[in-house]
C-alpha cells in the first residue's frame, strides 16, 4: 500500500492546554494526527463516547448508519488515500455487525486500524452489560493483529504498533479493544517512527526469475490486485511491452493491474483450474504478479499449469507463496521486484502474441441486455472516471464491454461477501475529492448497505449509482449448474420482486431515475454522469 517508510506529519508534542502527562485520549488524538488519520469512521455507542470529549476541530467524523457501512467506507477511503483508515466500533455488537466487511478488507489487503469499545475495567469481573468477552479473539482470523492492552497507559503504544502492522505488506486490518475508562487515564505521548513497509526482492531468486524470463519464448503475465495496490501499474506495463508478453488478469481481483484496451491484454482468468490451464496453454513461462497462483471457486482436477510451462510468482504475502502448488515464488513488493527485472539488460526481441478477440457489438433490445448497458456506459463515461463495482452476475460482461484504462480507477471486493460496493463508493469519493465516481451495483448487492446512500447525500458527493436490476440473485442461478442443477432452474431464495430503488433513494434525499428503455439509456447515463451531487439510476436488464 505504501512504497516508502511511514513519515510522521509532525512531531508529537503537547499543546498548551495539556500537561506533561497527557490522558490516553490526548495521546491517541496526537498519534492519529502524526499518522494522517484525522478522519474517523464510526457508529458510536456508549463505550466509545469518552474518545469524543472535546472533539478536535481538525478531525472529521464520518457516521455510518450500520457498522458494515462504517468499515466499507473506511476500506474504500484507505485504498483511495493509500494510508490506513481509522475506525471506531461499538464493543462486541458493533464488531459482530462489521465482521463481513472486516473479512472483505482482509481479502482486499486494506490497511484499517479498528478500535472497539469495551466496558470499564473496574466492572469487567461482573460480566457487565455491553462488555466484550475475549475481545481480542472476536475478529480473528481476519485481522493481522488484535489486542486489549493490559493497562490503560499501554493504549497509545498498542495503536502505534497496530498502525505499523496494518501498513506492512501484506496490508490488512488490525483491532485494538479499549475499555471506556482508559481514555481519561494519564499516560505518555508516543513518538511516531519511520518504519519500512516494502519488501525488497532476494537477489538470488530474482536472478533465477529474470534469467528464465529472458530465455523463454512465449511468456504470459498474470496480474493481480497487488499491482495497483503497490503502484506498480506503469512498471508492469513497461515489463510486458519489453517481453511482448500476453497479459491476463488473475481470478477474483479487487483491483485492475493492466490497461484493458492494450494490445497485449488477453482478458480475465476464471476461478476454475481446468479453464485456467486451457487459456494459458501454449505459453512456456507464466509470471504471476501481485496475485495468488491461483484462486479457485470450484474444485478441479489435473495440473495447475499447462504442460511444458514453468511458473514464477512475485507476491508480498508469504502465506500465499507457501500454498502455491508449483514453481518459484519471490516474496517482495511488486513494484520493487518489477523494477529490479526492468534493470536487467533488454532480452532478445520476441514477436507480438495474437491479439485478443473483441466481442460483437451489443445491440438494443427489450428488456435491454447487461452488455448493452455496460457498452453504453463505457462510451459515455470519461476514461479517468472511477468504477466501484459489486455486480457479480454482470462482472463477466463488464470484463468484455467496459475496459479499465488507468491505474486506481477500479475497486471491487475480493472476498465474495456482498455489502462492499455501496459503502466503499463513499470512501473512495472522500479519498479522491472532485473525481467522478460510478457505483455499479447489482440490485441484490445494494441491499446489504443501501443506507450508505444517505452519506452520499449528506456529503453532496459526485457519485452516479447504477443499480443493475434483474430482480434476482442472478450470480447464484448462473453458478447452480456447477452443483448439478439444470440450466435455467428456478432456485429457492433467489428472486427479488417488488423493490422500488427509486423510492428508496428518494426517501434518503437522493435524486433517482428509472430506466427500462434502451433508447433512453444514453441520455440518462450522460445526465447522471454530469450531476453535481449523487444520483441513482435504476436500470432494468434482462
Amino acid at each position: 500500500m505504501s512504497k516508502s517508510p511511514v513519515k510522521p506529519a509532525r512531531p508529537a508534542t503537547a499543546t498548551s492546554s495539556e500537561t506533561s502527562r497527557p490522558t490516553v485520549r490526548h495521546a491517541v488524538i496526537q498519534l492519529l494526527r502524526d499518522f494522517n488519520m484525522t478522519t474517523i469512521f464510526g457508529n458510536p455507542g456508549s463505550t466509545e463516547l469518552p474518545l469524543f470529549l472535546d472533539f478536535p476541530p481538525d478531525f472529521r467524523y464520518q457516521l455510518g448508519l450500520q457498522e458494515a457501512v462504517v468499515v466499507g467506507m473506511a476500506d474504500g477511503y484507505a485504498q483511495a488515500t493509500r494510508n490506513a483508515a481509522f475506525i471506531n466500533l461499538h464493543s462486541a455488537a458493533g464488531v459482530g455487525n462489521a465482521m463481513g466487511a472486516i473479512f472483505t478488507a482482509y481479502k482486499n489487503g486494506t490497511p484499517l486500524v479498528i478500535t472497539a469499545g469495551q466496558q470499564a475495567r473496574a466492572i469487567l469481573p461482573y460480566d457487565p452489560f455491553l462488555s466484550s468477552a475475549n475481545a481480542a479473539e472476536l475478529p480473528k482470523p481476519y485481522v493481522k493483529y488484535s489486542i486489549e492492552p493490559a493497562r490503560a497507559e499501554d493504549v497509545p503504544q498498542a495503536l502505534a504498533r497496530a498502525y505499523y502492522m496494518a501498513m506492512q505488506q501484506p496490508c490488512g486490518p488490525v483491532l485494538v479493544s479499549i475499555p471506556a475508562d482508559d481514555w481519561a487515564r494519564p499516560c505518555s505521548y508516543v513518538e511516531p517512527r519511520m518504519v519500512s513497509t516494502a519488501i525488497a526482492p532476494e537477489p538470488k531468486v530474482l536472478e533465477h526469475m529474470g534469467a528464465a524470463l529472458d530465455a523463454c519464448q512465449r511468456p504470459a503475465f498474470v496480474v493481480g490486485s497487488g499491482v495497483d495496490r503497490d503502484s506498480a501499474w506503469d512498471s508492469v506495463l513497461q515489463l510486458a511491452e519489453r517481453h511482448n508478453a500476453r497479459v491476463w488478469t488473475a481470478p477474483m481481483c479487487s483491483r485492475a493491474g493492466f490497461p484493458g484496451d492494450h494490445r497485449l491484454f488477453a482478458g480475465y482468468l476464471p476461478a476454475e483450474r481446468e479453464k485456467i490451464v486451457a487459456l494459458l496453454g501454449g505459453h512456456d513461462l507464466i509470471l504471476v504478479l501481485g496475485a495468488p497462483a491461483f484462486t479457485y471457486h470450484v474444485e478441479g482436477t489435473g495440473p495447475h499449469i499447462p504442460e511444458g510451462a514453468s511458473l514464477f510468482q512475485m507476491v508480498d504475502d508469504a502465506n500465499i507463496a507457501a500454498w502455491t502448488p508449483n514453481g518459484t515464488s519471490l516474496i517482495c513488493s511488486t513494484d520493487l521486484g518489477v523494477q529490479a527485472l526492468l534493470n536487467r539488460p533488454a532480452p532478445p526481441a520476441r514477436p507480438l502474441p495474437e491479439a485478443r478477440r473483441q466481442p460483437a457489438r451489443a445491440e438494443p433490445s427489450s428488456p435491454m441486455s447487461v452488455a448493452y448497458l455496460l457498452q453504453t456506459l463505457d462510451e459515455v463515461r470519461a476514461r479517468d472516471s472511477i468504477i466501484v463495482e459489486e455486480a457479480p452476475s454482470a462482472r463477466p460482461v463488464m470484463h468484455r464491454y467496459m475496459p479499465i484504462y488507468l491505474s486506481e480507477t477500479f475497486y471491487t471486493m475480493a472476498s465474495g461477501g456482498l455489502g462492499y460496493g455501496m459503502a466503499a463508493t463513499i470512501g473512495v469519493a472522500l479519498g479522491k475529492p472532485g473525481r467522478r465516481i460510478i457505483s455499479l451495483i447489482g440490485d441484490g448487492s445494494s441491499l446489504y448497505t443501501f443506507q450508505a446512500l444517505w452519506n452520499a447525500v449528506q456529503l453532496k458527493l459526485p457519485i452516479t449509482f447504477i443499480i443493475v436490476k434483474n430482480g434476482r440473485y442472478a450470480a447464484l442461478e448462473e453458478f447452480a449448474p456447477t452443483f448439478g442443477f439444470e440450466p435455467g432452474s428456478q432456485l429457492e431464495g433467489c428472486s427479488l420482486p417488488g423493490i422500488d430503488f427509486v423510492a428508496l433513494a428518494k426517501g434518503m434525499g437522493c435524486k433517482a431515475v428509472h430506466v427500462d428503455d434502451a433508447a433512453a439509456l444514453h441520455d440518462a447515463l450522460r445526465t447522471g454522469l454530469q450531476s453535481d451531487g449523487p444520483v441513482l439510476l435504476e436500470i432494468d436488464v434482462a
